[in-house]
C-alpha cells in the first residue's frame, strides 16, 4: 500500500491514511509507522484451546453466542483526520 500511494504521486499521511491490522513488529519499522488495530492473540488462542477442551468432553464446541475479544487502536504516523 505504502508503494503504491508513493507512486501515485500521494503522500501518507498527508494525503492518504493507511491502517493496518494485527500490529506486527515491523508496523513500528514503517516509514511512517504504521497505525495498526491490534488483537488479543493470547487470550483468542486461550478461547480457541477451551473450546477444543469442551469438545473433547462432549460439549457443543459451536455455540450461537459468539466470543467477544476487544481489539484496540494503536496510533502512529499513517493516519490523520480527513482535511
Amino acid at each position: 500500500m505504502y508503494e503504491a500511494v508513493r507512486e501515485a504521486g500521494l503522500r501518507i499521511p498527508e494525503d492518504f491514511s493507511v491502517v493496518g491490522f494485527d500490529d506486527t513488529e515491523m508496523a513500528g519499522w514503517a516509514a511512517p509507522r504504521l497505525t495498526t488495530v491490534r488483537q488479543p492473540l493470547f487470550r483468542m488462542g486461550q478461547e480457541a484451546v477451551r473450546m477444543i477442551v469442551d469438545n473433547h468432553h462432549g460439549r457443543p464446541m459451536l455455540t450461537t453466542t459468539p466470543v467477544r475479544l476487544s481489539t484496540r487502536l494503536v496510533v502512529r504516523d499513517s493516519a490523520a483526520p480527513p482535511r
